[in-house]
């Protein structure tokens, strides 16, 4: 009995462990998209828009 106890405790710790890990990673990955997704904005807003329409390539016939 006192075995099966060790063995539910280990499993238990590790189950754990893993479901911490992937929070802990969930949560970086969520943090360098929010970061990279700030310092794209600042470069939208100082972009000067073209007033210029952008013509058509003409093909070879």
């Amino acid at each position: 009995m006192k075995v099966f106890r060790y063995i539910t405790v280990l499993v238990g710790a590790a189950v754990t462990g893993l479901l911490v890990w992937r929070k802990v990673e969930s949560d970086r990955l969520r943090e360098d998209l929010w970061t990279q997704a700030e310092s794209i904005s600042p470069e939208k807003e100082t972009a000067v828009p073209r007033s210029e329409p952008v013509a058509a390539p003409v093909g070879r016939n």
